[in-house]
């Protein structure tokens, strides 16, 4: 099985850490201010999520990246090389308090996210959807809750695909990085917030 780290401790990194304590699967959870600030959080997952540096979130096979946008040039800085392992890119380019879009040129926010990881295999996921559907029951509405990824490696994306499997959602895949992670993203993409079933 994939080790899994986790680089951010906000609503997205949190929910996405209940939805694998939900099934037992083990994660690193590494924020910026050190694991020790995390033990509340780890102690009411249980056991299969830990606390950790950010050096031992990133060295797992798969890392989710779920950080305020303007935070991430520093929480991505430093770290080893990625040599190929999977990053989950769940960010969106806008900011509480104001919400303002920012502005990303031509580039998709994955394609801003790759360019901070160079080495790693990016896949979009895990950002369209609202915290809170993340960590609830994906079965909790009659059927499959649909979790949309992409990406430009195959076996990249196979591998994300197999965890959205293994969580309970339906996942779909929308092609190639800069097509698909424009159509999830927040703002501009016409299907954030979405909260589609498959039934049967």
């Amino acid at each position: 099985m994939n080790t899994i780290g986790i680089i951010g401790a906000g609503q997205i990194g949190r929910a996405f850490a209940t939805a694998l304590a939900a099934k037992g699967i083990p994660a690193v959870i590494a924020n910026s201010r050190g694991p020790e600030t995390l033990s509340a959080l780890v102690a009411e997952m249980g056991p299969t999520i830990r606390a950790g540096t950010r050096d031992q979130a990133a060295a797992q096979d798969i890392v989710l990246v779920a950080v305020n946008w303007s935070k991430l040039p520093a929480a991505l800085a430093g770290l080893p090389d990625w040599a190929g392992r999977v990053v989950v890119d769940a960010n969106n380019p806008i900011e509480a308090p104001l919400f303002k879009p920012i502005p990303l040129g031509n580039r998709s926010s994955s394609e801003v996210v790759a360019g901070l990881v160079p080495e790693a295999r990016v896949v979009k996921a895990f950002n369209h959807l609202q915290a809170h559907l993340i960590s609830s029951d994906p079965a909790g509405d009659g059927g499959k809750r649909v979790l949309f990824y992409s990406g430009d490696d195959a076996d990249a994306k196979a591998q994300v695909g197999t965890l959205i499997d293994q969580l309970g959602f339906f996942g779909i895949d929308l092609g190639p990085l800069a097509i698909g992670s424009r159509l999830v993203q927040f703002p501009g993409g016409p299907l954030p917030a979405l909260n589609l079933v498959k039934i049967g």
